[in-house]
């Protein structure tokens, strides 16, 4: 004989979603990002940690309401998700106006990354330390194998302009972040609105509960 139904389901249990964890972890990032740089007067600094924010916010609070609003935790969570594309669309931004690379999800520092698995602020700190001593060591290999010519010095500066700064790593790194975030976030909305769809909200629970006490004998 199956359980009756509870009037108030669990519900909340948001930091063990990967989508927290993650928007979490894109935030961190973020308001790091920003303070170094990003101009902290101006309204992109505060929009970018804003939409972190309110990216990771919204995961916690629709979690916390489905209790009693499966319809709020749907909101809400595609508030999130709106957030996190709005944040993506400046960090893309933040590329293309600087003249830096946007990196194809192949790239190799970008499946370095992945690899990783970073879960905190120091470990993606500490992979983009070893990607600049990696791109540093690479491009001195390759300079000491040019010939000695008039030519060199220019050559060396090619090789230099190419090697990715902090800026570029970084936000190539949390797009990465962004992109698995709102992979997730676009699974969880599906999933709430089947919910929905089958089991409807409160009142309806509301109503099968006390319509299952009614019929015990």
């Amino acid at each position: 004989m199956s359980e009756p139904e509870k009037l108030i389901p669990l519900h909340g249990g948001y930091r063990k979603l990967k989508s927290f964890q993650v928007a979490q972890l894109a935030y961190d990032v973020t308001v790091r990002f920003c303070d170094r740089y990003i101009e902290k007067r101006s309204r992109t600094h505060d929009q970018m940690v804003q939409a972190a924010r309110s990216g990771v916010q919204n995961i916690a609070e629709g979690s916390q309401a489905s209790g009693t609003s499966k319809k709020t935790e749907l909101k809400l969570t595609n508030v999130a998700r709106a957030s996190l594309e709005e944040l993506r669309l400046d960090y893309e931004d933040f590329l293309r106006q600087r003249g830096l690379a946007l990196w194809p999800p192949e790239h190799p520092a970008l499946m370095r990354f992945k690899a990783r698995r970073c879960a905190t602020l120091e470990q993606v700190r500490a992979w983009v330390e070893e990607e600049r001593k990696r791109t540093s060591t690479d491009t001195h290999r390759r300079t000491q194998k040019q010939p000695t010519t008039p030519a060199l010095v220019s050559v060396r500066e090619r090789l230099c302009q190419s090697v990715p700064g902090s800026a570029e790593l970084v936000a190539n790194a949390v797009l990465s972040l962004l992109n698995l975030a709102c992979y997730l976030l676009d699974r969880q909305v599906e999933a709430q609105a089947v919910a929905f769809e089958k089991e409807g909200g409160f009142t309806e629970r509301l109503y099968r509960v006390r319509s299952q006490r009614r019929n015990q004998p």
